[in-house]
């Protein structure tokens, strides 16, 4: 039996210092998603999406936590889609998964959320955030881009990289009501868009010369 982290995350700390007190209040040997659902509630959703993409900001492989994360991210941005609570099926919210190995990824992947603070700015750009139909429009590529880190393709560098990235660009900008980090997030999603492209592309080609090969 695992501890669940306790306490609450204090709204008045940066972000990066918040996730840091979580991930240091981790349990040691397992985790489960409904634990951290504990620790954010409905109200800390987006602090809980950063937290999530933080493991696929760097070189590191935890298997299952792509699943697994991707599918709860995904729901995240459903629920802020319809404006409803957070729900998660048993099995992702109870899924045991290795505390240990995710704390050092975690917190190697806060580089990531400081470096975002020191640019982003409150109300820049508000364009990007006000107004029903750009709440829509970035709810729904906040969901694409959960939709492209589950893509199969983990096992190629920045396949994960590249959707994680633009999803922590979305929720600070969601947090800070930063136009700007929402602008970003979007050229990080076509980037993704491109380089899935390209992979796929490119493995249709490979595909296709050996069986020619094969075959001639």
């Amino acid at each position: 039996m695992t501890d669940t982290p306790t306490g609450s995350v204090d709204p008045a700390a940066s972000l990066g210092q918040q996730l840091a007190d979580i991930i240091e209040r981790l349990p040691p040997d397992t985790l489960s998603l409904g634990e951290l659902l504990d620790v954010f509630s409905d109200e800390g959703l987006l602090l809980l999406t950063i937290l999530l993409t933080l493991v696929f900001l760097i070189p590191v492989s935890i298997p299952g936590v792509s699943t697994v994360f991707g599918a709860a991210i995904l729901l995240v941005g459903i629920s802020r889609l319809f404006n409803r609570p957070l729900w998660l099926p048993a099995r992702v919210k109870h899924k045991a998964l290795p505390a240990d190995r995710l704390r050092p990824g975690l917190a190697a992947g806060l580089v990531w959320v400081r470096r975002m603070e020191k640019i982003s700015r409150p109300h820049r750009l508000r364009f990007f955030v006000e107004g029903p139909g750009q709440g829509v429009f970035n709810n729904l590529a906040f969901i694409l881009a959960a939709l492209l880190l589950m893509a199969p393709f983990g096992f190629v560098p920045f396949s994960n990289t590249l959707p994680a990235l633009a999803l922590l660009l979305y929720a600070i900008g969601f947090i800070q009501r930063d136009g700007g980090a929402i602008l970003m997030g979007h050229l990080a999603n076509i980037g993704t868009i491109v380089y899935f492209s390209v992979l796929i592309g490119g493995g249709g080609v490979a595909v296709r010369e050996l069986f020619q090969r094969l075959t001639g």
